[in-house]
């Protein structure tokens, strides 16, 4: 059966919860598993080198299955849409997506935030059609300024400078606010002093992630973790902070403004301050499976069930008794699932699921 906007039969939105009674507010598409650049903390080249086996076109999810699924999810109580990778901008015709996405809007009232997240590698070429296409936000991963470590980090050779340059791009025709992710690893503590001083007083908003155990294949210990309290001290010794409110409830990052009125930063503390009780997150990886968590062993085939011919019911009534049985809270537990600072369990890899 092929999707209509005319006559289907639709389940009310009723705020589904989870069996923690965590509501479904945000949903991350990863619309590639393919990625330009090979970061260590993610798809390092040892494992994602030259024979590497990404998938076909034709197992990814189509543009209309995203959008089937994106319509239906809304009708959930999904607020907040965000397109990941791999690296998005390398999907072809990713603002063709974005623009199918906006016109969800105009049904029934709801007004979904669109945002996607980017190495920034192709920003500058992609800027003007995504804000043609109506993205609402942006987010760029910077882990370096000094070109040396940058693309040590990479492992590609591809400069900072050219990523600043997309940044500025998308500032330029009015993708702003953009957020800057940087990954924190401990030798990494000093690439957090320059970036904050370089993005301060910018309108761009810097947030510090911990260094996450996500996937196998990264080396995650966690001696390397940078405890995020550890990041805010670095910067207010410099330039003071002070909390700022959550900007809605569930939010992963921890505000912070400058004193001085220079603008924000964030942390996210996903190793030392879980926020699995307030997570509202589930994610779609590239070849179209569900996962309730970051942290998953297993997701929910969903193309299976699109490609079956299934109705927009029955595809409402799967989704919504995934989240109803969702019972995950892996960061409240890890401390209890390390063995001498490493994983003892396997999850998917970053590179399918998102960040």
């Amino acid at each position: 059966m092929s999707p209509s906007n005319t006559g289907i039969q639709r389940l009310p939105s009723t705020g589904l919860v989870d069996q923690r009674q965590r509501a479904l507010r945000d949903l991350r598409i990863s619309v590639t598993d393919r990625c330009n650049f090979r970061c260590v903390y993610c798809m390092p080249k040892e494992i994602f080198g030259r024979d590497y086996q990404f998938m076909e076109r034709e197992e990814l999810l189509s543009f209309e299955e995203i959008t089937r699924v994106a319509r239906i999810a809304l009708d959930l109580g999904v607020t907040k849409l965000r397109l990941t990778g791999g690296e998005p901008l390398l999907r072809r015709g990713i603002e063709d997506l974005i623009h199918e996405l906006a016109q969800l809007r105009t049904l029934e009232g709801k007004k979904p935030d669109i945002a996607l997240t980017t190495n920034g590698s192709a920003l500058r070429i992609k800027a003007q059609a995504l804000k043609d296409a109506v993205l609402d936000r942006i987010t760029v991963s910077v882990d370096s300024l000094d070109d040396a470590k940058f693309q040590a980090m990479n492992d590609v050779r591809f400069p900072v400078a050219r990523v600043l340059d997309g940044i500025a791009a998308a500032q330029e025709v009015g993708l702003g606010p953009i957020k800057i992710n940087t990954v924190v690893k401990r030798e990494t503590v000093d690439e957090i002093l320059p970036l904050a001083e370089h993005f301060r007083g910018t309108g761009h908003i810097l947030r510090f992630i911990e260094y996450m155990d996500v996937g196998a294949s990264n080396g995650w210990i966690l001696d390397e973790v940078v405890p995020s309290a550890e990041v805010v001290g670095l910067i207010s010794k410099v330039h003071p902070l002070r909390p700022l409110e959550p900007n809605s409830v569930g939010e992963t990052v921890q505000r912070w403004e400058y004193v001085d009125g220079q603008g924000e930063i964030g942390v996210i503390s996903s190793v030392t301050r879980a926020f699995c009780s307030t997570c509202t997150r589930a994610r779609i990886s590239a070849e179209g499976k569900v996962y309730n968590c970051l942290f998953a062993e297993q997701g929910f085939d969903l193309r299976a069930l699109l490609r079956s011919g299934a109705s927009d019911l029955e595809v409402t009534s799967a989704l919504t008794g995934v989240w109803q049985r969702r019972d995950d809270r892996y960061s409240e537990l890890r401390a209890g699932l390390l063995d001498h600072g490493k994983p003892t369990r396997k999850h998917i890899e970053m590179s399918y699921i998102g960040g």
